[in-house]
C-alpha cells in the first residue's frame, strides 16, 4: 500500500505541474484556430471583392494557412514542455528525408510559384495544356483545377504545367479565325471570294481592322481549299465561328456553290480471288 501511495503522489504532484502546461497549450489552440479562421474570412471577402488578383490571394492564403499552422503546432508543443531545440533537430532531419522521397512535390510548389509569379494563366482563363484544355478553376499549392467544356475536372501538377507549353486562349482581348472551306474547282473563285466577303460584312462582331482575308490555301485533286481570316473579340469567337459557318452554307446555297463532296476508293484485287480458287483445286 505504502508504494502505490508513493506512486499516487508523485503521479498527482506531476499532474499538478502538467496542468497549467496543458491549460496554456489548450488555450493557445484556441486562440490559433479562430486567428487561422479569421484570416480565412479576410482573405474569401477580398477575392470574393476582387479588388487585388484572385489567383495570387487564393495562392497566398493557402500557403500562409498552412505556414500557421505549422507555427501553431510548435507554439503548442512548447507549452506542453517539449524541448523545441531537439524537435527542431528532429523535424529539420525529417523534413530533409522527406524532401529527398517528395523532389516532385516540391516541383509542383515551385511551379505553383512560377505561375503566381509570371502569370501565364489565371483563374478564368480559357487554357490548352498537357493535351487537356478548358478553363482554370483554382490554382493550387501542387496542383492547377480546370474545367473541361464537358465538366469534368482535371488537376494538371504545377510542374509539368509551368515547365510545358500553354496555349491561353483568354490571354488577349481578340482572336482570329482560321476556317478552311472548299469548293469545286468549276466555281470562280473571285465570284465566291466576294460572297463570303460579303458574308463577313454582315456580322458586326466582325472587326474591320484587321481587315478580313480570304486567300486560296491549297489546290486538291478534289477541291480548292480557302482560308478565310478574320477578327473578333474573344468572348464572340465561337459564336461568330459558328454563325458564320451556317450562314455561308446558306449564302453557297443561293448562289449555286457546290460544295465537294469527299471520295472513297475501294479497290479489289482480283489476284487475291485468283489464288484462294487455286487453293482450292489444290
Amino acid at each position: 500500500m505504502e508504494i502505490i501511495n508513493q506512486y499516487w503522489q508523485k503521479t498527482l504532484r506531476a499532474a499538478i505541474t502538467f496542468w497549467p502546461h496543458l491549460l496554456s497549450a489548450i488555450i493557445t489552440l484556441a486562440i490559433g484556430l479562430i486567428i487561422i479562421k479569421i484570416f480565412r474570412k479576410v482573405m474569401t471577402k477580398l477575392i470574393d471583392r476582387k479588388r487585388f488578383d484572385t489567383t495570387l490571394l487564393k495562392f497566398v492564403m493557402d500557403v500562409l494557412i498552412w505556414v500557421f499552422r505549422a507555427l501553431l503546432f510548435i507554439s503548442i508543443i512548447t507549452k506542453l514542455g517539449v524541448e523545441t531545440s531537439a524537435f527542431v533537430a528532429a523535424i529539420g532531419a525529417a523534413g530533409l528525408a522527406i524532401g529527398l522521397s517528395l523532389q516532385g512535390s516540391l516541383a509542383n510548389f515551385a511551379g505553383g510559384l512560377l505561375i503566381i509569379l509570371f502569370k501565364p494563366l489565371r483563374v478564368g482563363d480559357y487554357i490548352e495544356a498537357q493535351g487537356e484544355a478548358g478553363t482554370v478553376a483554382a490554382i493550387f499549392i501542387f496542383s492547377t483545377k480546370i474545367i473541361t467544356p464537358n465538366n469534368q475536372s482535371i488537376y494538371m501538377p504545377n510542374g509539368a504545367l509551368s515547365n510545358g507549353i500553354i496555349r491561353n486562349f483568354s490571354k488577349e482581348m481578340t482572336r482570329r479565325t482560321d476556317i478552311t472551306l472548299s469548293v469545286n474547282h468549276t466555281s470562280e473563285l473571285h465570284h465566291v471570294k466576294n460572297i463570303i466577303l460579303d458574308v463577313i460584312k454582315n456580322d458586326k462582331r466582325i472587326l474591320d481592322n484587321p481587315e478580313p482575308l480570304v486567300l486560296v490555301k491549297d489546290l486538291t485533286a478534289d477541291a480548292v481549299l480557302l482560308s478565310v481570316l478574320m477578327w473578333t473579340s474573344n468572348p464572340d469567337y465561337g459564336f461568330v465561328v459558328s454563325d458564320f459557318y451556317q450562314n455561308i452554307k446558306k449564302a453557297f446555297k443561293t448562289e449555286k456553290i457546290d460544295i465537294p463532296a469527299s471520295r472513297r476508293e475501294i479497290i479489289i484485287e482480283k489476284e487475291v480471288e485468283i489464288l484462294s480458287n487455286r487453293k482450292q483445286e489444290h
